[in-house]
């Protein structure tokens, strides 16, 4: 049995998680930075990531009763991701692995998503329907890579939603509210802006926001903003569930706690006689057990094994080669 500690430093949260090759979590602490007006400061995310990272570390070894000496590989996120937020990780892996020894794997955050989602779920071979702050993607595994079909051509979901949110007052992270506020709306007509596997939100939120300005509640604008995007991706989902002939898909990113978006997905999952996955709510998120479960699976593999490991802030996706799945 191999243990690997990963750390999680991308964006606004800084998380500790511990696994073993067999696929048991050991440890899982996580620290997220929240403000109640405006959005994420990378630097001020990367000040809380410093001033957090030693107290998370000793509670996880605390949570899985080991010593640091017992890790046998630590993971870290290289990338992609907010710069000042990957250095801390990047430093803070370097220091454990000094003290200790013992080899860094670097890893892709988005892969990391796809792996846990995979490892929980027990999915086979879906197409990922990836939606995060940054990252909106269609994702398969195809010729020995994770292949995207369809993106967002700007801003993703996830930060389409923060930012109509900080638009109308919500703070940061404003999903959970805009899904609070969704409940009690109706629909009122938003721009549908599908281009063949890609979609664009960018402009559907400068309508809504155009909407709130002119009068329209709150929670019909919130209610038309989540029905719109949710249905774009949905589209996009079943149309490459047809072109590759794959018969599952699973929802991942911080967006797949939304329950909307997943009742959407499963419907239309049902129609075509195709399963539907969603990741435990407690893992969509950013987390350093994803971190550390695709360490194991890299270091097992022969891949991506550094000495110290630079950031990538801007890594995409495809450009891994999935010799492991």
């Amino acid at each position: 049995m191999m243990l690997c500690l990963g750390i999680e430093s991308t964006a606004h949260t800084f998380s500790i998680g511990i696994i073993d090759s067999t696929g048991k979590i050991w440890a899982d602490q996580r620290d997220m930075v929240t403000t109640e007006e405006g959005g994420i400061i990378p630097s001020a995310a990367a000040a809380h990531h410093r001033q957090i990272k030693d107290k998370l570390i000793k509670k996880a070894l605390r949570e899985a009763n080991l010593k640091l000496e017992e890790i046998d590989i630590f993971a870290f996120s290289q990338g992609p991701g907010l710069a000042p937020s990957l250095l801390v990780g990047k430093e803070t892996v370097k220091e454990l692995a000094q003290k200790t020894n013992k080899p860094i794997v670097g890893v892709n955050h988005l892969v990391a998503h796809l792996e846990i989602g995979k490892l929980l779920t027990k999915a086979k071979d879906p197409v990922f329907v990836f939606v995060s702050g940054a990252n909106t993607q269609i994702i398969a595994y195809e010729g020995e890579r994770y292949r995207i079909f369809g993106e967002a051509l700007s801003v993703g979901l996830g930060n389409a939603l923060d930012k109509f949110g900080r638009g109308i007052g919500l703070g940061f992270p404003a999903g959970p509210k805009i899904e609070e506020l969704a409940k009690k709306g109706k629909y009122v007509e938003l721009p549908y802006s599908v281009k063949g596997m890609d979609v664009e939100f960018s402009g559907i939120v400068t309508h809504a926001l155009d909407l709130v300005k002119k009068g329209v509640s709150k929670e019909d604008v919130c209610f038309s903003l989540q029905e719109t995007g949710f249905a774009m991706l949905a589209e996009v989902t079943e149309r490459a569930l047809a072109h590759t002939g794959k018969k599952e898909a699973l929802l991942i990113g911080g967006v797949a706690a939304n329950k909307r978006f997943n009742a959407m997905l499963r419907i239309m999952c049902e129609e075509r006689d195709a399963t539907f996955f969603e990741c435990p709510m407690k893992y969509t998120g950013d987390n350093g057990v994803m971190i550390a479960w695709l360490g194991v699976i890299q270091y097992q593999a022969g891949y991506n094994i550094v000495k110290e490991g630079d950031i990538n802030p801007k890594w995409r996706v495809e450009e891994i080669p999935v010799t492991w799945f």
